[in-house]
């Protein structure tokens, strides 16, 4: 079974820079799709970056020109770059990614990172 572990939020002053870090582990298999999405307490999760097998992306508009999704193959790790942090970039950040099992490969599946907190304030 693959499992995500997510880490690199923290607090931060507006304006500042953070990277945060997914990190898939198991036994053989790839990924596809990966994406990060946030949740503020008692709104809906929302999708921030997408970043498609064939290296496609999409960003919400508030995040489009600050934060980059990227991916290091070897490392089964996706990222988000995140620069020019603003207070309503405060939220608890989640990877999800689609896994294809080369037991299964007809058979993709979703699994979510443990998620992270991102807090911008001075």
């Amino acid at each position: 079974q693959v499992q995500l572990v997510e880490s690199g939020g923290g607090l931060v002053p507006p304006g500042g820079s953070l990277r945060l870090s997914c990190a898939a582990s198991g036994n053989s298999f790839r990924l596809n799709v990966m994406a990060w999405y946030r949740q503020v307490p008692g709104k809906q999760r929302e999708l921030v970056a997408v970043l498609g097998s064939g290296g496609t992306t999409n960003y919400a508009d508030s995040v489009k020109g600050r934060f980059t999704i990227f991916r290091d193959n070897a490392k089964n790790t996706v990222y988000l770059q995140m620069n020019s942090l603003k207070p309503e970039d405060t939220a608890i950040y989640f990877c999800e990614v689609e896994v294809i099992s080369y037991s299964a490969p007809l058979s993709p599946y979703h699994i979510w990172g443990q998620g992270t907190q991102v807090t911008v304030s001075s």
